[in-house]
C-alpha cells in the first residue's frame, strides 16, 4: 500500500509545481521568491525520487510479510512520503492564507513571515532527502539478495469473486431445499394449511466465504416476488435493537417516523403493517441467537405466513431453525471446485475446459483454497488476466505462495491482501475509502464518485474521459473484482447502491491502520482514541468523550456518520487540522458550521447533505480549493455573495425536501449575482430562475446536471437560450413556478448527450405535437418525467416519437379519457409510471405495443373501472399496481382472486406475478397475486 500513498503524493507534488510560476508571479519580495525557487526546487527532486520509487514498491508489497527488511523500508518511505506531503500542503495552506490577509501592510508582514516558513519546509525537504537516501542504503546492505522480480506482478486481476447466478457451482441440492421449505409448505406427515399459515424459521450456517450469502441471496430473488413483503437486513456484530428495528422497517418499506417514534412503537407498526400477509424476511450474517430472541415477537405469528432465513457463521444459530431447516454449508468438494475454478479462470472460453498442459497446476491452485468458494473464485479471476501459459501460472502460484507463508488459504484475509495488491494504487485509495463507511452502508455512486474526485483519487485519462467518467470505471471496476456489491441498478442497468461487504470491509480497516490510510471511531475502545498522526477519521459513534482533542494536525478527512453529536467537541480538530480537505457532516443535526471550518484553505469537499443548515456566511468565499459544497436536504433558502468566488466548484447541491406532487414546496435556493464565474461546474441543483441567473448561466457550458425552479413564462426565452449552450447536459430539470404556469420550451435546443429529463408545469397544448417531434433526435434520452403538463389523448400519442425511452412518468400530467398505446410504440419503455389522470377511464395497448415492458402502474385515477385492454400482450410485464383507481376495479380483482372461478380479468393478468393493489381511504394494501 506504500505504492499508494506515494502515487497519490506523486500526483499532489505535479499539481504543486504547477503553480510554480504563478507563485513567482506574485512574490514581491526578492528574499521571497529566492525562498519559494529553492522550494520549488526541492519539491522537484522529491517527485523525481518518488516516481523512481513507485515500481519497485509495487513489487516489493507482495514480500514484506515475509521479508522483514523489505517491510522496514516499504515503512520508512510511507512515512517520508507522508512528512513530503505534509509539507506541500502546508505550502498550500500558507499562499492561501495571504489571500485573505486585508491591507498592503497585513499582507506583507504575512509574507516576509512566509519566509522563514519557505526555508524551513525546504530544509523538511532536504532532511527527508537525506532520510530516504539513508533508508536505501540500509535496504541495499542489509538485504537478503532476494529478487522481487521473480514473481512480479503476480497478483494482476486477483479479485474477491462472489459468484453470479450463472456461474452457482454445488449449491444446486440446497437452494432446493430453501426453496421448498420457504414456498413449497411443510415437513412430512404435517398438516398443510397449518404449516403454511405459520411462521418457519431456516438457518443457513458455515465458515466465512463459504457462500452463505451468496446462496440465500439466490433463492431470495427467486421467491420473494412470492410474497407479499419481503426484506433484507444485514445485521452488524455491534447492532443496536433500535436500529435493527428501523432497518428491518425500512426495508418492508413501512412508513414510521423513525427520528420521533420509539423503540415500542417501530415494533408495534411493523408487527400490524405483517398481519395478514405473506412475508419474508433475510437476516444476513447474524453473529448470536440473542438478535433472534429480541425480536422474534415482533413478527405476527396467526392468520398471516412468515418465512425467515438467517444466515450466521456460527453453530448456535442453526439451534434456532424450524426442525429440521437449517443448512450446514460446507467448502465444496473436488468436482464442484474444479468447476467453479473452470468458470473463473475460463470464462470467455465456449467450453470453460482447462487445456491439458495446466491441469496440474490448477490442480495446485484448487487444492490450496480447500474448497473456499470465495477463494477458488477469486484466484480463478486472476489467472483469467493472464495468458494461458505454464510459465504465467507458475509466476502466479509462486507469488501467491509467498502470501500463504503461514498457510492461511482458508482466511479470508489472504484473498484481500492478494486482491488489494493487484489494484493499481489509485483504485487502492478508492477501495479503502468505501471502507471508513458503516457496517451495512449503502454507497451511493455519485456521493462515493465525488468524494473520490475531492480526495484527488481520480485523474483524467488521457484527456478524453472526463473525472466523472473515470470514477464512475472505478466503481464498475471494484464490483467487478467483487470488492463492492452491487445492491441496486437504476432502470437502465446502471449502478445505483452498492455496499461493502461486512466480512471485507473490517479487513480493509485492518488494512487502513497497519498502512496508516486513517481509523475508525466508534467508542468500543477503552481509554481515549488518538488522532495523533492520523491521516483520516470516519466517527460512528455519538459519544465523543473517548475523542482526545489535540493532535489532529496531520489529519486529511474527517467523516461523521451520526446525526446527535456535539459540534463543540470537534472544534479542537478542526482548529489543529488546518490541512483538512474533506469535511463531511452528512446527517448531522446540526444548524450551523463553527467558524473555524472557514480557515480550512485546503478544503476540497464540504458535505452539508440533510442537515439543519439554513444558512452560509459570506466566509465561505474563503475555501478557494472548495470542489464539491454538498448541501441537498439542507434548509439553505439562499445562498451568499461570496459562492462565486469559489472557482474551483464542481458540484453544487442546494436542494431543499418538498413534498411529493406538488411545485411550490420544491426547496430551490436563491443564488447571487456572477454565477457565470463558476466556469467548471459539473453539477447545479436546485437554483431558482430569475431574468440575471439565466442570463447568466448559459455560460456553464461543462454543466452535466442542471435544475432549475420558479421558472416563469417570461423567462422562457433566457432559459431556451441557456440550455441551448450547454452540450454536455445528461440531466436536466425545469419546474415552474406553479401548476398552471406555462413553459414555453419551443426555442430549446437539446444536447444529444441528455438522458434525464423532468418537466413540471403546463406545456402550450398547441405547441406540443411540434416540441415532442424535435426531440426524435434524443436516441439518449432514457427517462422523462413530466408533471402538470395538460396532456390529452391527442397530444400524448406525440410521445410515441421517443422511441429510447425506458421510463416514462406522468405525474397530473394526463388530462384525458383514453391512453392509447399503438403497435410496436415505445419498444424499450421498462417503466410506466401514470399518477393522477383524474378523467382517465380507457387504457389500450395494441399488440406489439411495450414488449420489453416490466412494470406498470396506475395511481389517482378514480375513472379506471377496467384493466387496460391488450394488458395481455405484455408479455415481459412483471409488475402492476393500482392506487386508487376506481373503487370497483379493485374489489372486482379481489372477488375474482376469492374466486374458484377463472374470469376474464384472471385470464387477463395470469402472466404477471405481482399484482398490488391499494386503497388509501380504506387503508387496504393488499397484493392479490
Amino acid at each position: 500500500m506504500a505504492e499508494a500513498v506515494v502515487g497519490l503524493l506523486v500526483v499532489k507534488l505535479g499539481m504543486a509545481l504547477a503553480k510554480e510560476a504563478l507563485t513567482f508571479g506574485g512574490a514581491l519580495l526578492y528574499k521571497e521568491v529566492a525562498a519559494l525557487r529553492r522550494l520549488f526546487g526541492k519539491i522537484r527532486d522529491s517527485k523525481v525520487e518518488l516516481e523512481s520509487m513507485q515500481a519497485y514498491l509495487q513489487e516489493a508489497e507482495q514480500f514484506k510479510d515475509t521479508d522483514m527488511t523489505t517491510a522496514i523500508f516499504v515503512g520508512e518511505i510511507r512515512g517520508l512520503a507522508f512528512q513530503i506531503e505534509d509539507a506541500v500542503d502546508e505550502l498550500t495552506y500558507k499562499l492561501e492564507e495571504v489571500k485573505h490577509r486585508r491591507g498592503f501592510a497585513a499582507k506583507m508582514k504575512k509574507r516576509l513571515k512566509n519566509i522563514k516558513t519557505w526555508r524551513r519546509l525546504a530544509a523538511k525537504l532536504h532532511e527527508i532527502e537525506a532520510k530516504l537516501q539513508n533508508a536505501k542504503r540500509r535496504k541495499k546492505d542489509y538485504s537478503i539478495g532476494r529478487s522481487v522480480s521473480v514473481a512480479g506482478s503476480t497478483n494482476q486481476g486477483q479479485a474477491l469473486h462472489f459468484t453470479k447466478d450463472k456461474d452457482l457451482v454445488g449449491i444446486e441440492e440446497n437452494r432446493d431445499r430453501l426453496i421448498w421449505w420457504l414456498t413449497g409448505g411443510g415437513d412430512d406427515g404435517g398438516d398443510d394449511d397449518l404449516e403454511q399459515r405459520s411462521s418457519k424459521v431456516t438457518t443457513v450456517w458455515g465458515m466465512p466465504g463459504v457462500g452463505k450469502t451468496t446462496l440465500v441471496a439466490h433463492v431470495y430473488n427467486t421467491v420473494k416476488v412470492d410474497f407479499d413483503a419481503a426484506a433484507w437486513v444485514t445485521v452488524s456484530k455491534s447492532y443496536c435493537l433500535e436500529d435493527l428495528l428501523k432497518k428491518i422497517a425500512a426495508e418492508f418499506s413501512i412508513a414510521v417516523d423513525v427520528t420521533n417514534i420509539e423503540m415500542r412503537g417501530i415494533a408495534e407498526s411493523i408487527h400490524n403493517y405483517l398481519q395478514g400477509k405473506k412475508y419474508i424476511l433475510v437476516l444476513d450474517d447474524v453473529w448470536t441467537a440473542r438478535v433472534w430472541s429480541e425480536i422474534r415477537n415482533v413478527f405476527p405469528t396467526s392468520g398471516c405466513i412468515g418465512r425467515f432465513v438467517i444466515t450466521s457463521r456460527n453453530h448456535e444459530m442453526s439451534l434456532l431453525a424450524t426442525r429440521e431447516s437449517a443448512i450446514h454449508l460446507e467448502p465444496l468438494q473436488e468436482h464442484h471446485s474444479w468447476l467453479l475454478f473452470c468458470k473463473g479462470a475460463f470464462w470467455n472460453n465456449d467450453d470453460k475446459e482447462c487445456p491439458l498442459e495446466l491441469q496440474n497446476l490448477a490442480r495446485n491452485f484448487i487444492a490450496k483454497c480447500q474448497g473456499l468458494p470465495i477463494a477458488i473464485a477469486c484466484i480463478g479471476r486472476l489467472l483469467s488476466c493472464k495468458p494461458p501459459t505454464s510459465a504465467e501460472w507458475e509466476n502466479v502460484y509462486r507469488g501467491l505462495d509467498s502470501q500463504l507463508a503461514k498457510d492461511v488459504i482458508p482466511d479470508v484475509d489472504m484473498i484481500l491482501k492478494v486482491s488489494l495488491e493487484d489494484l493499481p494504487y489509485d483504485l487502492k485509495n478508492c477501495f479503502l475509502h468505501c471502507a471508513f463507511s458503516p457496517e451495512d452502508y449503502v454507497l451511493k455512486r455519485r456521493t462515493i464518485m465525488r468524494q473520490w474526485i475531492a480526495a484527488g483519487f481520480i485523474r483524467e485519462k488521457g484527456g478524453y474521459r472526463t473525472l466523472e467518467e473515470v470514477a464512475e470505471g472505478y466503481l464498475a471496476e471494484l464490483v467487478n473484482r467483487s470488492l463492492l456489491q452491487v445492491v441496486e441498478r437504476n432502470y437502465a442497468g446502471r449502478l445505483k447502491h452498492c455496499r461493502m461487504h461486512d466480512v471485507i470491509r473490517l479487513l480493509a480497516l485492518n488494512k487502513a491502520k497497519e498502512e496508516c490510510f486513517g481509523e475508525v471511531y466508534n467508542c468500543s475502545a477503552a481509554g481515549a482514541f488518538s488522532v495523533v498522526g492520523a491521516r483520516r477519521i470516519s466517527i460512528q459513534a455519538e459519544n465523543l468523550e473517548q475523542l482526545s482533542r489535540s493532535g489532529a494536525t496531520h489529519l486529511r478527512v474527517l467523516h461523521v456518520f451520526k446525526g446527535y453529536i456535539n459540534v463543540d467537541l470537534l472544534m479542537p480538530i478542526l482548529t489543529s487540522s488546518n490541512l483538512l480537505s474533506m469535511l463531511d457532516l452528512q446527517g448531522s443535526r446540526i444548524n450551523m458550521l463553527p467558524n473555524e471550518v472557514f480557515n480550512l484553505y485546503n478544503l476540497r469537499y464540504l458535505g452539508l447533505r440533510y442537515t439543519e443548515i439554513e444558512s452560509l456566511p459570506e466566509a465561505v468565499g474563503r475555501l478557494q480549493n472548495l470542489e464539491v459544497l454538498d448541501a441537498f436536504g439542507a434548509k439553505l433558502t439562499y445562498l451568499p455573495n461570496s459562492v462565486v468566488k469559489l472557482k474551483k466548484l464542481r458540484y453544487l447541491y442546494a436542494l431543499g425536501s418538498g413534498e411529493a406532487y406538488t411545485i411550490g414546496s420544491i426547496g430551490g435556493v436563491k443564488v447571487p449575482n456572477g454565477m457565470h464565474l463558476l466556469a467548471g461546474l459539473r453539477a447545479l441543483l436546485c437554483v431558482k430562475a430569475s431574468p440575471e441567473f439565466l442570463r447568466e448561466v448559459g455560460a456553464l457550458i461543462e454543466l452535466r446536471t442542471f435544475s432549475v425552479c420558479n421558472v416563469r413564462s417570461e423567462h422562457s426565452a433566457y432559459l431556451s437560450n441557456a440550455i441551448t449552450k450547454m452540450s454536455h447536459l445528461v440531466h436536466l430539470e425545469i419546474i415552474a413556478a406553479a401548476e398552471n404556469e406555462v413553459v414555453q420550451l419551443e426555442g430549446v435546443h437539446l444536447p444529444r448527450t441528455l438522458s434525464w429529463l423532468g418537466l413540471s408545469g403546463q406545456l402550450d397544448k398547441a405547441s406540443i405535437p411540434q416540441l415532442f417531434s424535435s426531440w426524435s433526435y434524443l436516441n439518449g434520452l432514457t427517462r422523462l418525467q413530466l408533471a402538470f403538463s395538460n396532456i390529452d389523448e391527442d397530444t400524448f400519442s406525440c410521445l410515441h416519437v421517443l422511441r429510447g425511452l425506458h421510463f416514462l412518468e406522468l405525474i397530473n400530467a394526463f388530462e384525458g379519457k383514453r391512453l392509447d398505446f399503438y403497435a410496436e410504440s415505445l419498444p424499450k419503455l421498462r417503466f410506466l409510471h401514470i399518477w393522477g389522470a383524474p378523467q382517465l377511464n380507457e387504457v389500450r395497448i395494441a399488440e406489439g405495443a411495450m414488449q420489453n415492458l416490466i412494470e406498470l402502474w396506475f395511481g389517482f385515477c378514480p375513472e379506471l373501472e377496467f384493466l387496460p385492454d391488450g394488458i395481455e400482450h405484455l408479455r415481459a410485464l412483471e409488475k402492476l399496481r393500482l392506487v386508487d383507481t376506481s373503487e370497483e376495479l379493485i374489489e372486482k380483482l379481489r372477488r375474482q382472486r376469492d374466486s374458484d372461478e377463472c374470469s376474464e380479468n384472471e385470464m387477463k393478468i395470469s402472466h404477471i406475478r405481482n399484482v398490488t393493489v391499494r386503497l388509501r381511504h380504506k387503508r387496504l394494501l393488499e397484493r392479490i397475486r
